[in-house]
């Protein structure tokens, strides 16, 4: 895909789409600016490791700030970021288990958080965005695959409600002030660099030490996993055709059970996993299907990567990162 040269902020750029993301446009020429907290909901120095990577790169510049610093955050907006073409907003708390034991937090990261950014480029006369929201809006939608036009008023998690109300803050912007925004709806994101709290990173890594996974429910659960070079094109497509207030889903459009997956990941390691069983959990949805119609046509949207494709790909990469497991 070619674009041109734009200069890019991207929040949470640290992490696992975030940093994916920001080689993909330093490659492509593009100046990035990033912004991160590096939090502590996983391992800090995973998102150092991500950055130093990043930092063999030119055009790029790193912000280590909080969303919520409401003083710092203005002043690098001031000095720094006042000639921005577009900002990419992924900072998020993120998890929707962790959301339940700590809402406040998630409200005031996930809410407040980008009513500080919105707030920061109206002041600097930069009014576009691409806002990253989830699956999670859709609760348990009887309706599949879910669409992009169906009522997504019954969150079943605050990580979720967040999420949407990130939607709604995002269309008054544009409303109020003519910001041209488009959310995006990620479902079940995987591959390298995948944060390590994340089932596909967390039971490979579980199985390579014969230890037991957490099994939630019987197995039927489904996800709509979405291989990350797949959500890299979406994003990039949302940058292409940026223009007014839209909502997109970005998924692989094809649901894989929990059952299956520990499958795939057992054939493609060559050892069995063991289950501890457990029940199924508070705000985990039974399944999640992104109907894609709508990215296709407008964003050109088209992903590649079949799961059985993606996950040889992240075991190839997780190999490489610890080489100690596999000796």
């Amino acid at each position: 895909m070619k674009t041109d040269s734009k200069t890019i902020l991207i929040t949470g750029g640290a992490g696992f789409i975030g940093s994916n993301l920001a080689e993909k446009l330093l490659k492509m020429g593009h100046s990035v600016y990033i912004m991160d907290n590096l939090d502590d909901y996983y391992d800090p120095e995973i998102k150092k490791k991500n950055i130093e990577e990043l930092c063999n790169y030119k055009n790029i510049k790193i912000f280590i700030i909080d969303i919520n610093d409401k003083t710092t955050l203005s002043q690098i907006f001031h000095k720094h970021l006042n000639k921005l073409d577009l900002v990419i907003h992924l900072a998020a708390k993120a998890g929707v288990r962790q959301s339940i034991i700590d809402p406040i937090g998630y409200y005031k990261t996930n809410v407040l958080g980008t009513l500080n950014i919105l707030e920061e480029m109206k002041r600097n006369c930069c009014k576009k965005m691409i806002f990253a929201s989830s699956s999670s809006v859709y609760g348990n939608n009887k309706k599949i695959p879910f669409s992009e036009e169906d009522n997504v008023d019954y969150p079943i998690s605050p990580y979720a409600a967040t999420k949407k109300s990130g939607e709604l803050i995002c269309n008054t912007y544009h409303h109020l002030y003519g910001f041209d925004i488009i959310s995006l709806r990620f479902f079940t994101v995987y591959g390298p660099r995948q944060r390590p709290d994340l089932a596909i990173h967390k039971f490979t890594k579980l199985i390579m030490e014969g230890k037991p996974i957490p099994f939630y429910g019987n197995g039927t659960t489904e996800r709509d996993y979405t291989y990350i070079d797949d959500v890299i094109e979406g994003i990039l497509g949302a940058v292409e055709n940026l223009k007014g207030c839209d909502i997109f889903n970005i998924g692989g459009s094809k649901t894989i059970s929990l059952a299956e997956m520990i499958s795939v990941l057992e054939e493609i390691l060559g050892k069995k996993a063991k289950l501890y069983r457990l029940p199924m959990q508070p705000g985990d949805v039974e399944k999640t299907f992104a109907d894609i119609t709508k990215a296709r046509k407008f964003l050109k949207y088209n992903p590649k990567f079949s799961f059985e494709d993606g996950i040889t790909e992240f075991i190839k990469w997780y190999t490489k990162s610890n080489q100690d497991l596999f000796i």
